[in-house]
This record gives C-alpha cells, sequence and structure tokens, in this order.
C-alpha cells in the first residue's frame, strides 16, 4: 500500500504516535484532523498541525483505516519459505520522511534466520540509518523487531543498529535511486 497524497483524516479515537523525525511518542486524542502524506508497509505518516506524525499499522482503524492482514506460513515451511517472508517483511518497513523501503534504501547490511532446535527461529539483522544522528533509529529497530515478530515459527528477532560501514547512496537498489533522482 503507497500513497503520496494528501488524504484528511479525523481520528476517531485517541491514538498513539511518534513524532517524525525525532522519535518523540505522543497521542493524538480523538477528533484531531490531519492529512495522510504517506501510507507505506501497513503504517502511516499523517501531518497534523505542522507536524509529522507515524501511525502504526495495527492503529490504523483510529483514522478508518484497515490494520494489515496476518502473516501465514504453510505447516510444512521450510527455511527457504521462512527467509523469504523475512525479507518481504523487511521491505514493508519504511522510514516515515522517506517513500523507499529499508531494503531498497540499502539500510539492511546482515539478516540471518537460524533455528532454536524447538521448531523456533530467530533473526538476526543489522540496520543502519542514513544519517547517525536520526532520530527515527529506535522507532525503525522497533518497527523491523515488531514485523519480523508477526511471522508464524520466529520466536526471537535480534536487531542491531551499525554505523561501520557508513551508509551512502550507493548502497540503495538502483530502483530506490530512480525513485530519489540520485543517479
Amino acid at each position: 500500500m503507497y500513497s503520496r497524497s494528501s488524504e484528511p483524516v479525523e481520528f476517531e479515537r485517541d491514538c498513539p504516535a511518534v513524532m517524525v523525525p525525532h522519535g518523540d511518542e505522543v497521542t493524538l486524542p480523538a477528533g484531531t484532523v490531519g492529512y495522510i502524506t504517506q501510507a507505506l508497509g501497513g503504517s502511516f505518516t499523517v501531518f497534523v498541525e505542522g507536524n509529522l506524525f507515524r501511525i502504526a499499522g495495527d492503529e490504523a482503524d483510529a483514522i478508518g483505516k484497515e490494520p494489515p492482514e496476518p502473516l501465514v506460513l504453510p505447516e510444512d515451511a521450510r527455511d527457504e519459505d521462512v527467509e523469504e517472508l523475512v525479507w518481504r517483511q523487511l521491505r514493508t518497513c519504511f522510514d516515515p520522511e522517506i517513500p523507499i523501503n529499508i531494503v531498497d534504501l540499502g539500510l539492511v547490511y546482515a539478516c540471518d534466520v537460524t533455528h532454536d532446535g524447538e521448531g523456533g527461529r530467530h533473526v538476526a539483522i543489522k540496520v543502519t540509518l542514513t544519517a547517525p544522528g536520526c532520530g527515527m533509529g529506535d522507532i525503525l529497530v522497533a518497527d523491523i523487531r515488531e514485523k519480523l515478530e508477526l511471522i508464524p515459527t520466529i520466536v526471537e528477532v535480534d536487531t542491531e543498529l551499525v554505523f561501520d560501514p557508513p551508509w551512502n547512496q550507493s548502497l540503495m537498489s538502483e530502483a530506490a535511486r530512480l525513485e530519489t533522482g540520485m543517479f
């Protein structure tokens, strides 16, 4: 789901939100009016009174939207199936200011899926930010963890924020460079 429109919304109930780019957690009260500026990966960026706020997908009903569908895996899912779903989920994680997923932005440096010996799986992720001082780092790490924990059989997600090597635009996919005009 993607939108670059300015769809008007009115909050139907009090809603937890994260201020962009500072990362401060706030509650937007019922009756607040704003505009959806971005709808990507199941979450929403809403412009309210001169500020941007990220609304998580499981709070979508507060702005009259549907939450994302639950993830399913076949009972006989192979490691490859789980790893494919992990990468699909990572592609639903977005910086609220940039309409490109973290995989295509080149922010995912490593992703390892392992077994725990009891039928569960662990995921270890190393990610970076486009700018080390970005206030959304902790929010992005939490978003990754929450989205991967939705995958059946995933029992633990270790998301490490790293800055070596420093991110640069050469790490972006060709499609992401075209989208942003960074050739």
